[in-house]
């Protein structure tokens, strides 16, 4: 979907060695960017109408202030009803080659359709949604403009994934290369051979989006990447987040059951828990409490509080 995605950060000897640039967007060819697409996709973001008892919208589990993610395990949905996974920020959406925890979705034309279609989430049906929005003079015509044919499910879904293409971070203290010294020596381990962080959080994304099972349970309610592909071997393994921003997204896992970062390092730190599809990175890491201090200090680092406070992604 972007070029560069999931390649090591590139050297850039004038700053510090692990400096990266942010990779192009690439739109595909029927949804090219354009500005009236990208405020219908706004505010379909923020319409409630997306739900069966319209109470919730997208931004309802996708909170800007949070870098589109939630601040508790679940999130709720249509009826009140919790949801079944952590909420996952939609920063640099765009750069992500595949979409859901299993990596089941191509494209994010395409993604909105599973929150619309889960129990727990929308509850919905699209073509239920159309008919709802469409009744609005403003969406309706905007559509039009947007899309040159009437408001449909195709207008619906493209005007969505432009808006969320838009959702680009790149402004952090590491990006600026504005590291203290404890985050410096943070980076240093993050990046180290001691710790591995970087083998899985690369590139500039600070993922490889490969899936991966990191030891956190025994036994794993959720079968993960085993739901799409049936297969043993894809059990309780789950697409690597990215960790820009991600001091702000707390709660952690897939679960939501780790609630701050030096609880995440403390999981890493131990080795996690036996599993049989446990990667071979996870191990025990031997961290004095110094060294864990400069890895959370150095994650925070990834903060962009541009990006947290634009307010071009909020409805004015």
């Amino acid at each position: 979907m972007a070029s560069g995605c999931g390649q090591d950060p590139e050297i850039d000897s004038s700053k510090n060695k692990f400096q990266s640039k942010i990779p192009s967007v690439i739109y595909p060819a029927d949804n090219e960017y354009s500005d009236i697409r990208w405020q219908l996709g706004k505010m379909l973001f923020y319409n409630v109408a997306f739900s069966n008892d319209s109470s919730i919208s997208c931004a309802g589990c996708h909170k800007p202030e949070l870098a589109f993610a939630d601040n508790v395990a679940f999130s709720k949905g249509a009826f009140n009803r919790l949801g079944t996974r952590n909420t996952p920020s939609l920063g640099n959406v765009a750069l992500h080659p595949y979409f859901t925890r299993e990596g089941g979705v191509a494209s994010l034309e395409t993604q909105v359709l599973v929150p619309i279609q889960e129990h727990n989430e929308f509850d919905f049906n699209i073509l239920e949604i159309v008919e709802r929005l469409k009744r609005d003079t403003l969406i309706a015509n905007m559509g039009f403009e947007a899309y040159n044919r009437p408001f449909d499910y195709y207008v619906l879904v493209r005007a969505l994934a432009t808006f969320e293409r838009g959702l680009l971070s790149s402004n952090s203290d590491f990006d600026r290369n504005e590291l203290t010294e404890n985050q410096k020596a943070g980076m240093e381990l993050f990046f180290s051979d001691k710790t591995n962080c970087s083998k899985c959080h690369s590139g500039f994304n600070f993922t490889n989006y490969a899936f991966a099972n990191n030891g956190l349970y025994e036994k794993y309610a959720d079968l993960g990447r085993k739901r799409l592909t049936g297969l043993q071997s894809d059990e309780a393994l789950f697409k690597v987040a990215s960790l820009r921003n991600v001091a702000i997204t707390a709660p952690y896992m897939h679960d939501g059951s780790l609630p701050d970062l030096p609880s995440v390092i403390n999981h890493y730190n131990s080795g996690g828990k036996p599993h049989e599809n446990k990667s071979d990175l996870i191990k025990p890491l031997h961290l004095n409490e110094t060294e864990k201090n400069q890895l959370v200090d150095f994650l925070k680092s990834l903060t962009d509080n541009q990006f947290l406070a634009n307010t071009t992604f909020r409805l004015q």
